[in-house]
Parts: C-alpha cells; structure tokens; sequence
C-alpha cells in the first residue's frame, strides 16, 4: 500500500475530497496504490473561549431512545452520538473526508483492503484507551448476523476484519472506491470492546462524557478531561431538553432558556427572524421528506397501487404549502444534485390524476388507502398529509389519515405500518443511501424494496472507479427504485435550526444533517 498526502489539509485534520484527485479515483491512480491522507496535528481555532453551558431544545425525542448507537434512529439520540461519541471519519461541510478516530487511511490497488491507523493517546470516557481492537469489535457488532443496526446494510460487503499493529484492515467482498465514507455513518461512533458488554452504557470518546440520561426527557453531559482533540469541545456542559412541541421549542428560544433549537417550521421563520439576538439558519442539503409504503405488504405489493399513489402527489403543491419555499421538488428518489455523480437529467414525475386514475383502477384495490402520519415525522407531516389526500381524491383514491402520537413514533410507526410518512437527512454518497435503505434485506429497508437488478447496480457501482459509469449505473438504479419501488419523495428540505446569537458562536452551515450535521455543541463556543 502506499500512502499520499491529501491536497486538502488546511483545516486540522487532512481531508479527502470525494473526487479524483481524492478518494475517487481512476483505475490508473489506483493501480499505482494512490489514495490515503494523513492528518494533521490538532490546533486550537482563533477565537473560541473555554467554559460556560449550552443548551439545545431539540424535538423528536422518544421515551423509547436509547444510546445504543446500532438503535438510534431519531433526532435526540443522533445528535447525542454526535456529542459524545467519535468515529474513524467525518463528512466536512464541503464534502470532504475529515479524519479523525483514524489519522490516515490507506486502500491496496483494487480498493478492496482499506486500511485505518488508528490514532494514539485516545482514552474512553472511562478512561480506558481506545485501540484498534476497539474499532474491529465495533465494527463487528454492527455488522454481524443477528444486529439490527442501521449501518449492517453499509457493511454487508464487508469479508472480513483484523487489528494489524496501530492499524485496522478491512477486507471487502468488491472494489469500493467510496468505503471510507461508509464509516462517517453516524451509528458507527467506536465503543470499548465494540459496547458488546452493554452497547446503552453511554461510553464513547468523544469531547463530552454522559452525565445523565433520562430517555424523552434530557440528556446531561460535561467536558471530557481526556479529550485528544484541542479544537472541539468548548462547553463545560452541555445539554440536551427534549421539547417535542415546536411552539414551545421556539418560545423556549426567544426567551433565552436554550440556545438552539432545531426543526424550525417553515411557516414561523419570518416570524422568528426578527427576534432580537436569533439567527435562523437554513441549509440546503440531502434531507427529504417521503411517504413509504411497503412492497411487501398488501395492498402496497400492486405495483399499480404504488404508481396511482405517487402519480396522486401534487409536490408542487407541497413544497409552497409545507414547506414555504424551503426546499425542492423530489422525484421518488433519495438522492438530488448534493450528491457527488448525480444525473439530473432524470425525468421529472409529476402530479398527474388521470393516469394515477388509470393505474388506481387497473390495481383492482376500492377500499380506502390508510397513511400513518405525525408531526414528529417531519415539521409539517400532518399538513402534507392532508394535501396528498385532497391530491389523491382528485384522482378518485380515498386516503384515510389515522393520526399517530408523537412520542414513539420512530419506535412503533416508522419501518412498522405498510403506509407511513417518513423522514432521511441523506449521507455523503449515493452508494450510503442506496445501501442503508433500499438494498434487499437492509436493516433499515422502509418500504420493503427488494429487486435483484438495483442491488446488482449498487454493487458494481461501488467498484466501478470510471467517474462517468458509475454516475450512469446509480441513474439507472435511481429510476428503477422511483419506478417499481415503495419511495414516494414529494419534496427535498432543507435543515432549519436556530441559535441566540448573542449567546454562541461557531456557528457554521453543514449540508449533511441538521444542527451543523450534530455537531453544533462540539464546534461552538460560548459568546
């Protein structure tokens, strides 16, 4: 193997831009054994200050969360990963590979070895240090046969793993030009001997440590002393208040008792952005807003049913209605133009009743449709809801609303009911998506998608180092999956939180998920 420096290491930590002079590289770059990159020493940030505490307001908090990181599937527990835990790398703002658990990673010719060296003098919140073998156990729980992760859909093409010296070696079953990104997931955050113990014990290595954890309610946290990271980390506290109702998150705000919010409702941002001392902060990224139905399942297995429905959604519609402009338009496929290789030359589906009619009566089904919804789903899930039913009745379908409760949501409804409203912040790469969601048997596979000619697209797009094919091989698997699959995607949104500007600052926009892709405690600091 042979190691290279990334040309992009002006920040702390080297970073690998997915591209070809990258981590995407030609087949003659790789059969040189080009790619890795060394990070740089850590370096404090000019300006922030040390102390004080922070707290968020933060909805979709569940009285079934847990800080089991193979479970975490709602906004409270992500962005309590994020906080306290670390993984081999992370996803900077512009889409560059930032190292951090792992200070250079390293592929052999084919890009089916990568190896992580993992970074010394890192110690766990108990004060353990933490080791490569640390890392293999992780990554074998999530991974392993019985885990129900969301990321054992990223590691299927895993063959195997070991510790080798300061490093880890992962052996894949393909090529994958873009596994490394695969380990910025955010379940992936490393626990001593992989948290096979007690995976909820809250132990990570991050630059917060748990303090208290009371699920649906708040969760507590303070500075770890033995952080190895100089850069992040500011807060001596910070913590987490769980306040579902987004009226109450805002008050909340605007009276200075926490000092982020997240979720903001489209229809309020005006509204809030001339309270004195509160910055909004809307961002465009991979997020949308969808409708899962499960292939699997009657009446959801007719074909005919699932086009009338997502020939019934008028996105136009939705997109000024729900979400006041803050968006687009989506196509029944969870990938737009952020992705890196999207080919946005796809046709665009539109609102059609006459032949979401035809489709509707060629399915044979006459009873009404019943879609699960619940603001905790997405800001504005019920409203979106009620549209596809106004929408649909056009094209003579009845959908029937049943009204689900906010708290356990995410536990009882999402990836359970045949016909559910839905939200995904996106990941760094097409391959991600496709992968964690869509791919026959993955964990977290929502609408029950399995077809044999997507996952063996997906497949040889992982390995496919030709920029232009493998950009044409995730088209022709995107419409594949928005022609014969379960995904309805109405619109893409964009990441509205707010902060007091008055009482934090670092604040920084991040494509990748909401409150700065998690790490709005980590990175800020006290004003």
């Amino acid at each position: 193997m042979t190691e290279v420096k990334s040309p992009l290491t002006t920040e702390p930590h080297a970073r690998l831009a997915l591209t070809r002079r990258g981590l995407l590289l030609g087949a003659g770059a790789l059969g040189a054994g080009l790619v890795g990159a060394r990070a740089r020493p850590a370096r404090a940030q000019a300006g922030p200050v040390r102390g004080g505490k922070l707290t968020m307001g933060l909805g979709i908090g569940q009285s079934t969360d847990s800080l089991d990181p193979a479970l975490a599937s709602s906004q409270v527990p992500f962005t309590a990963l994020m906080t306290m835990g670390e993984r081999l790398v992370d996803i900077a703002p512009d889409g560059s590979l930032d190292l951090r658990l792992a200070e250079k990673v390293t592929p052999n010719a084919d890009a089916t070895v990568w190896s992580f060296a993992i970074r010394k003098g890192v110690t766990f919140h108990d004060g353990s240090p933490l080791g490569p073998q640390d890392v293999v156990r992780t990554l074998e729980r999530h991974a392993g046969a019985q885990s129900k992760s969301g990321a054992k859909g990223i590691l299927g093409d895993v063959a195997g793993l070991a510790a080798e010296g300061d490093s880890v070696s992962v052996t894949l079953k393909a090529p994958n030009a873009e596994f490394p990104y695969l380990m910025s997931d955010f379940h992936l955050v490393i626990q001593p001997d992989g948290g096979f113990a007690d995976p909820a014990a809250g132990i990570f290595s991050g630059p917060y440590r748990l303090v208290e954890f009371a699920p649906g309610v708040r969760v507590a946290m303070e500075r770890h002393a033995g952080y190895w990271d100089a850069a992040q980390g500011h807060f001596d506290q910070v913590e987490i208040i769980v306040i579902n109702d987004a009226t109450a998150r805002n008050a909340a705000l605007q009276a200075g008792q926490v000092q982020i919010v997240n979720r903001l409702e489209p229809k309020i941002v005006d509204l809030l952005s001339g309270v004195p001392g509160v910055q909004v902060a809307a961002t465009e990224g991979r997020g949308f807003y969808c409708l899962n139905m499960f292939c699997d399942t009657a009446p959801f297995d007719n074909a005919d049913l699932r086009m009338a429905l997502k020939l019934a959604v008028n996105r136009e519609e939705m997109v000024q209605k729900v979400l006041r402009g803050y968006g687009a338009v989506g196509n029944d496929i969870p990938v737009n133009r952020a992705y890196p290789l999207f080919d946005d030359s796809l046709p665009q589906r539109a609102y059609d009743p006459e032949q979401a009619a035809f489709h509707y009566r060629k399915s044979g089904h006459d009873a009404p449709v019943v879609l699960r919804a619940a603001d905790a789903a997405f800001p504005g899930a019920v409203d979106a809801a009620m549209l596809f039913q106004q929408s649909a009745a056009t094209a003579g379908i009845p959908v029937e609303i049943r009204r689900e409760p906010d708290d356990g949501y995410w536990s009882d409804v999402w990836n359970k009911q045949p016909f559910h409203m839905s939200f995904w912040a996106g990941r760094p790469t097409q391959n991600q998506m496709f992968s964690t969601v869509y791919l026959s048997g993955a964990a977290w596979n929502d609408t029950r998608f399995s077809n044999e000619g997507f996952d063996k697209l997906i497949v040889q797009a992982r390995g496919e180092l030709d920029d232009g094919k493998r950009k044409a091989l995730y088209a022709e698997a995107a419409l594949i999956l928005r022609d014969d699959g379960g995904l309805i995607v109405p619109m893409f949104n964009q990441f509205i939180d707010a902060y007091r500007s008055d009482a934090i600052q670092g604040w920084e926009s991040n494509p990748n998920r909401e409150l700065m892709n998690g790490l709005a405690a980590v990175k800020c600091w006290q004003a």
